[in-house]
């Protein structure tokens, strides 16, 4: 039987000041091929080309990627100020509206970093535009200088509500990650449960309330070494099983019919 497919969220960007692409990092795609074991498909994330239905029919499930745009404040009743850095509307335009149908639908899809944004913005939820100028709060942006392995190191620990989805998946109530984000959550979308908090208040982990579907996310990069780090690799693990368990309940009446 073939592998289910998630459709991995595509950042534009540019090859060698001249080429426009569509990217995603090797790092997801190998944590999808190798640790949920399922079959990476990168999405150009812009409407122009692809549309929520083709999106969900083509696709079993979905990994929200990190990316450097952020989500525009206006989806969020916000002005844009220079504190908002840059943006994607096409983005925007696409995975919003994708992870409402999904919470709809059942079909599951894993928030990373700018995803785990995405997914509380797409619920009525609004967001930081700089988490290190608020009072108390630490500096979550990725360090400017050093190698992969001391940009993507883990930093500060993220703690889960006792019994809840992330404690119950990693058999703790608390774990080391790493950070390397400048936004983060300011009001929680009215579904959004926040099951996790970094040890300055700020969210980490979220699930979206009586979905039927997975809907987990993280503000951390879950993705770097997904099979080696003892976090990571559950959470993309538990991914996968959901995956395949809509992916066989969606040819479930295709085998009735045959």
């Amino acid at each position: 039987m073939a592998r289910p497919v998630v459709g991995i969220i595509g950042n534009p960007t540019v090859l060698n000041e001249t080429y426009r692409v569509h990217a995603g990092g090797r790092m997801n795609t190998e944590a999808v091929a190798e640790v949920s074991d399922c079959v990476p498909l990168i999405i150009p994330a812009d409407p122009s080309f692809v549309s929520i239905e083709d999106l969900m029919e083509a696709c079993d499930g979905f990994l929200l990627t990190g990316g450097r745009p952020n989500v525009h404040p206006e989806e969020y009743g916000e002005e844009a100020t220079e504190a908002h850095g840059a943006f994607d509307r096409c983005r925007d335009a696409i995975t919003l509206p994708l992870i409402r149908a999904c919470v709809e639908r059942g079909q599951p899809f894993l928030g990373v970093c700018r995803g785990f944004q995405e997914v509380n913005v797409a619920m009525g939820g609004t967001l930081y535009p700089e988490i290190r100028e608020l009072p108390g709060r630490m500096n979550h942006r990725m360090p400017p200088d050093g190698t992969l392995e001391e940009k993507f190191a883990l930093r500060h620990r993220v703690s889960f509500t006792a019994g809840g989805p992330f404690a119950r998946l990693f058999g703790a109530e608390s774990v080391m990650t790493n950070t390397l984000h400048g936004q983060g959550i300011k009001r929680a979308g009215g579904r959004i449960v926040v099951d996790g908090l970094a040890e300055d208040g700020t969210p980490e982990a979220i699930y979206v309330r009586d979905a039927p579907g997975f809907t987990l996310s993280v503000q951390w990069h879950p993705e770097y070494r997904a099979g080696e780090d003892p976090v990571s690799r559950p959470l993309f693990q538990a991914f996968g099983d959901a995956v395949r368990a809509w992916a066989a309940g969606a040819a479930e009446p295709h085998r009735k019919t045959a």
